[in-house]
C-alpha cells in the first residue's frame, strides 16, 4: 500500500487539488509540504494532534515537513469556526507561546539540515509595507469571492472586523513565501480552511505562472479534530503541566464506542490490518480496543514509561488492581478550609472536578459523586484536614473525573 492510499484509508483526505500529481509527489517522497499552527496559548492540544500525526506519517515516508508558526497571522486571529472576535495577544505572549511549540513538536517529527523545518511566518509578515502588500497580493483577491467563503459568512450576521477579513490573504501570502524560499509545494489543513488553502494556491499561480506547482489537501476531521481538544472543563493539552499523562490517557479511554475506531486508524500508528480486525469488536472488547488507543497515543505524546504509569493507575482505580500512584492529585490549600472544615461542595469546586458550588450540588444530589468508594447522599458532608492525610481520598465525579485529595 502507497502511502497515499494508506492515507485514503485511514480516513485523512477530503478534498484535494491536482490529486494525480498530488500522490505522484507523495508516495515518491518529494512532497515539499507545510501546516500551520496559529500560537493561541503556550501549549498544542489534541486538537493540532491529527495534524502532527500527519506530518510524522508523511516523514516516515521521504517527505519534507514545514511547521509553519504563525507568529505574525496570530496577530489578526483566524475567524474560521468562531462567533466573536478573539482575544489580542501581545508580540510577547505570541513569542512565547512560539517558542512552547517548537518543543512539543519535536516529540513528532525530526527536525535538522534536509529534515523537518520550522518557520516563523512573523519573519515576512510583520514587516509588511501596507501599501506594497495591497498591490502586489490585495490585488489578485476577489471581495465578492471572498464573502462567499464559509469562514467568513457564518460571521456576516454577528460581526466581522476588517482585521479579521485580512486572514484569507494573510494565510495565502505564507504559501507563496513558502513556495518561493522552501520550494514548498504542497499544504495541508483542516476542511474549514479550505477556502483559505484555495487562495493560496490560486496566488501562486498568478503571480508565478499557472505551471506553478502548488496543491492544497484538507484533512477529513480536522475540524471535529479540532473539537476533540475540548471538554466540559477546557482543553486537553499536551504540556503534561497542564493535562498529566493520566488525564490524557483516561481522555482517550472515555471516547465513544462509534469513534474508538476511527481514532485508531487517523491518530495511530498500529497497522490497518490489526485495527480491521477490530471492526467486529463490541461490549467489553470495545473497551479493550479504547486502552489500546489511549496507550498507544499517551506513548507517542509523553513516552512509553509514562503510558505504562497510566494504565497501571487506571487499572488501580477501575479494575481494582495495580498502582495509583500517577492518579491526578489536587492539594488543599489552607484558605480552602472554613474553620478548619471544608465540605464536599467545596472539595468539587476547589479541585476541578466541579466549576462551582451550584454544579457541585447538583452532582450529589443526583447520585454522582462518591469517596472513596461509598456514594455521597448529604451536600452538608465535611472533612477536616486530617482526613486528607498521607494518602489521601479519592472522589469520582460520573464515571470518568476523579482526583485524590490530599493535604
Amino acid at each position: 500500500m502507497t502511502i497515499f492510499d494508506e492515507l485514503k484509508a485511514r480516513g485523512l483526505l477530503a478534498q484535494l487539488t491536482d490529486e494525480e500529481e498530488i500522490k505522484e509527489l507523495i508516495n515518491n517522497g518529494k512532497a515539499v509540504f507545510y501546516i500551520g499552527f496559529d500560537p493561541t496559548a503556550d501549549s498544542l492540544h489534541v486538537g493540532h494532534f491529527m495534524a502532527l500525526c500527519l506530518m510524522k506519517r508523511l516523514q516516515m515516508a521521504g517527505n519534507r515537513p514545514i511547521a509553519l508558526i504563525g507568529g505574525g497571522t496570530a496577530m489578526i486571529g483566524d475567524p474560521s469556526g468562531r462567533s466573536d472576535m478573539r482575544t489580542m495577544m501581545t508580540v510577547e505572549q505570541i513569542d512565547h507561546n512560539c517558542e512552547c511549540f517548537k518543543k512539543q513538536m519535536s516529540r513528532f517529527i525530526e527536525f535538522g539540515e534536509g529534515k523537518a523545518m520550522m518557520v516563523n511566518n512573523a519573519d515576512w509578515l510583520r514587516g509588511l509595507n501596507y501599501i506594497e502588500f495591497l498591490r502586489e497580493v490585495g490585488a489578485h483577491f476577489s471581495v465578492n469571492r471572498m464573502l462567499t467563503a464559509e469562514c467568513y459568512k457564518q460571521r456576516m450576521e454577528k460581526g466581522l472586523s476588517f482585521l479579521e477579513f485580512n486572514y484569507m490573504i494573510m494565510q495565502s501570502y505564507d504559501f507563496l513565501e513558502l513556495y518561493k524560499r522552501y520550494g514548498c509545494n504542497m499544504q495541508f489543513g483542516g476542511d474549514d480552511q479550505w477556502s483559505n488553502m484555495l487562495g493560496g494556491t490560486e496566488l501562486i499561480r498568478r503571480k508565478l505562472g499557472k505551471n506553478a506547482c502548488a496543491m492544497t489537501i484538507t484533512l477529513l476531521l480536522n475540524s471535529e479534530g479540532k473539537k476533540m481538544g475540548k471538554t466540559q472543563k477546557g482543553a486537553v493539552w499536551l504540556d503534561p503541566e497542564k493535562t498529566s499523562p493520566f488525564e490524557f490517557y483516561q481522555y482517550w479511554r472515555n471516547v465513544g464506542d462509534a469513534d474508538v475506531l476511527k481514532c485508531l486508524r487517523m491518530l495511530t500508528f498500529l497497522p490497518l490490518e490489526q485495527i480491521d480486525e477490530m471492526d467486529h469488536w463490541e461490549g467489553s472488547q470495545l473497551n479493550q480496543a479504547k486502552e489500546i488507543l489511549a496507550f498507544e497515543l499517551t506513548k507517542l505524546v509523553h513516552g512509553e514509561e509514562e503510558a505504562m504509569k497510566a494504565q497501571e493507575s487506571a487499572k488501580a482505580l477501575f479494575a481494582g488492581g495495580g498502582d495509583d500512584a500517577n492518579m491526578p492529585t489536587y492539594e488543599l490549600k489552607d484558605e480552602d478550609f472554613l474553620n478548619g472544615k471544608i465540605d464536599i461542595l467545596g472539595v468539587l469546586a476547589s479541585s476541578g472536578l466541579c466549576a462551582s458550588r451550584s454544579e457541585a450540588r447538583r452532582a450529589v444530589e443526583q447520585g454522582g459523586v462518591t469517596v472513596d468508594g461509598e456514594k455521597v447522599t448529604d451536600v452538608k458532608l465535611s472533612f477536616d484536614p486530617g482526613q486528607f492525610a498521607g494518602d489521601g481520598i479519592v472522589i469520582k465525579r460520573g464515571k470518568k473525573s476523579f482526583k485524590r485529595i490530599v493535604k
